[in-house]
């Protein structure tokens, strides 16, 4: 489905990403792990057209769509979720997740993709009415997340979903993205919570000082003593 190879991502004259190659193959969730300011976050803009220069070559279903603005990689269908959410504040659930159906590949599914995103968030459903500047942290996640899948993409870019929510919501929203993987998304994770990839993840990631320094499935991450050391202090 989608191939990153070698490309290098810069913030000015800031050399974020160095010669970074993945792949996520239909159906997979990949998660991509790494410490704070190494570029994990960069690495999903890249993808989704939203970073400021980005060299190489990014390829879609054997098409490069490196240099394609960000409204035409949606058209494709992959979707950037932001960690910081962005959703309107002063709009309600349901606006919001019908702005999230703006695209033209998004708006003939506009209803049946809301169908879907209630069944999985019921929560959401019930506070439909509800300004998204009153709803809780979790509660504001769910509905950045919920908006991703209202776009019709086929490829979540999910940024640090569970970051800052209690343990209880954070098994939540992981268990919601497992379920919207069983029906058929394709997930690139940006994570820190490590334990928890061994349900989640087909392969894992670590991007140390903007390169790749690990590749492996979920279980070896688990089982590499020096990664271990990174992000669980053992």
């Amino acid at each position: 489905m989608l191939k990153v190879i070698d490309i290098d991502a810069f913030y000015g004259q800031f050399h974020v990403l160095k010669k970074v190659s993945i792949q996520i193959k239909s159906g997979e969730v990949v998660v991509i792990l790494g410490p704070n300011g190494h570029g994990k976050s960069t690495l999903l803009k890249s993808i989704c057209g939203l970073a400021e220069r980005v060299e190489g070559r990014i390829e879609h279903n054997g098409q490069n769509i490196n240099g394609l603005p960000a409204e035409k990689i949606v058209n494709r269908g992959i979707i950037y979720i932001a960690e910081n959410r962005e959703l309107f504040p002063q709009m309600t659930v349901l606006e919001n997740l019908k702005l999230g159906a703006y695209s033209k590949n998004a708006r003939p599914h506009e209803k049946q993709n809301l169908e879907r995103v209630f069944t999985l968030f019921p929560r959401l459903k019930e506070r439909r009415g509800q300004m998204a500047a009153t709803m809780s942290g979790g509660e504001a996640r769910m509905l950045a997340v919920a908006r991703g899948l209202m776009s019709n993409a086929d490829l979540l870019c999910i940024d640090e979903p569970s970051l800052g929510l209690q343990p209880s919501l954070r098994i939540e929203v992981f268990n919601i993205i497992k379920e919207i993987n069983r029906q058929g998304k394709t997930v690139l994770l940006v994570e820190q919570n490590i334990p928890r990839i061994t349900d989640l993840a087909d392969r894992v990631y670590v991007i140390e000082e903007g390169r790749i320094s690990f590749e492996g499935d979920s279980g070896e991450a688990l089982n590499n003593e020096a990664l271990k050391e990174i992000f669980l202090g053992m």
